[in-house]
């Protein structure tokens, strides 16, 4: 490990990387209060994924869908406090400095092997958001269509035809150089974003109340690892919190605030899930609001929702352009790359046919390792002559417990996904 290889130092500072954190953040004030880290939590959490869960309710039963859950973000929220101690054991007690981000993280801990998994882990993470997100633009517009557009033109059917219209548009935003500019269309997306999910919750306490489908509460283990991933998948944001709680002010109270909306952002998904389930039963399709009838909230939700996917789309990719570009091009802007890695985004788009499925995808093969593995093995590496067989076992089981949801999710997911295409 690098840190045991330098003892005649009392503080150590890393090559200067490029971040991988969110330039909105980075340029934020120094120091957040309790209710804007509260806030930047929330943000960073909750994304597409959620709107996934319905599907995955269904597939899973609604007792155990819950259960993952809250499984699932009781485990998140513990890695994510792995990661804080982890950092500030080796600024405190072992002298480092300016480890600002999960890549310095890893670079400080096992060198450029370290810091070339987390790399990797964020640039295929991120990626597979920006996918899942033109793969729900493209399935919800030609939703909002099918019935005046029943067949293909010019051979291309409406999803294809909607994904291949938003590429032009993708490589200009993604063209510009800093973000600075898309702040205000992302604030503004987000606050569209929550009223449309708010909608979608109403409208399904309605539709329950009138329909009340038959309902299964618990869907068998063969489809558990399924499940796991979509949850895994929905709590994205295990990348932000070094620097959420670098720029925390009162860093003592940041545990509390960090469960605090981990809470909420559970029991938000979990209602949304289940409510989503509730109201479709059997008939609940892989992206929640395709349910939903015609007439013009209907159309204003799914719209509002594309649009929050759309302009957050170049806001996800920023950290794997940071990446590439980084060991790629001497960490100085360049165009063509940026356009080739939208086209190949595009063209994995194209071929993903289910929504949720990928979702499954994402989060079993990439997500549990970035979430779950690389945090409880940094910690125990870390912390292991301190506190010896105990941190082995704790670390080693989320270790395991990682690897075996990566290897079976990512399994199922692939499964279900060459299912679905046959």
């Amino acid at each position: 490990m690098v840190f045991e290889n330098k003892a005649s130092s009392s503080s150590y500072s890393l090559p200067p990387y490029p971040r991988e954190d969110t330039p909105l953040l980075a340029k934020s004030p120094p120091l957040s209060s309790n209710f804007k880290t509260f806030a930047n939590i929330f943000i960073s959490i909750v994304g597409a994924g959620v709107l996934g869960l319905p599907y995955c309710f269904k597939r899973t039963g609604w007792v155990t869908g819950l259960l993952m859950i809250f499984i699932v973000a009781a485990l998140t929220y513990y890695c994510m406090l792995l990661l804080v101690r982890t950092r500030r054991k080796l600024e405190s007690s072992l002298g480092f400095s300016k480890i600002n981000s999960f890549g310095d993280l890893g670079f400080t801990i096992c060198g450029p092997i370290g810091r070339f998994a987390v790399d990797a882990m964020i640039v295929l993470s991120q990626a597979g958001f920006c996918v899942s997100y033109l793969i729900f633009i493209a399935n919800t517009l030609a939703h909002l269509v099918s019935t005046t557009l029943t067949g293909p033109i010019l051979g291309l059917t409406p999803k294809v035809l909607f994904l291949w219209g938003c590429f032009p548009f993708q490589l200009g935003l993604n063209s510009i150089p800093t973000l600075t500019h898309l702040a205000p269309l992302s604030i503004i997306a987000d606050g569209v974003d929550i009223a449309a999910k708010s909608v979608v919750m109403v409208e399904d306490v309605f539709v329950f109340m009138k329909n009340k489908p038959d309902l299964e509460a618990f869907g068998g283990f063969s489809v558990l690892f399924y499940g796991l991933g979509v949850a895994v998948y929905a709590f994205e944001g295990i990348g932000m919190v070094l620097p959420l709680e670098s720029e925390a002010r009162d860093k003592e109270k940041f545990g509390r605030v960090l469960g605090l909306g981990m809470t909420v952002i559970s029991l938000l998904f979990g209602a949304f899930g289940a409510l989503g389930y509730f109201a479709f039963g059997n008939e609940t399709k892989d992206i929640i609001t395709t349910n939903l009838g015609q007439g013009l909230v209907s159309t204003l939700v799914q719209l509002g929702l594309s649009i929050n996917l759309f302009f957050t789309f170049p806001l996800m990719m920023n950290p794997v352009y940071e990446v590439v570009e980084r060991r790629f091009w001497d960490s100085r802007y360049c165009l063509w790359l940026r356009w080739l890695i939208v086209l190949g985004i595009s063209l994995v788009a194209l071929l993903v046919p289910n929504f949720a499925d990928f979702l499954s995808l994402v989060g079993s093969s990439v997500c549990v390792v970035l979430g779950f593995v690389l945090p409880a093995l940094f910690h125990c590496m870390v912390f292991k002559d301190e506190f010896g067989w105990k941190c082995m076992v704790c670390d080693g089981a989320i270790v395991v417990f990682g690897f075996i949801v990566a290897v079976s999710g990512t399994l199922s997911s692939l499964m279900e996904i060459f299912a679905s295409k046959a």
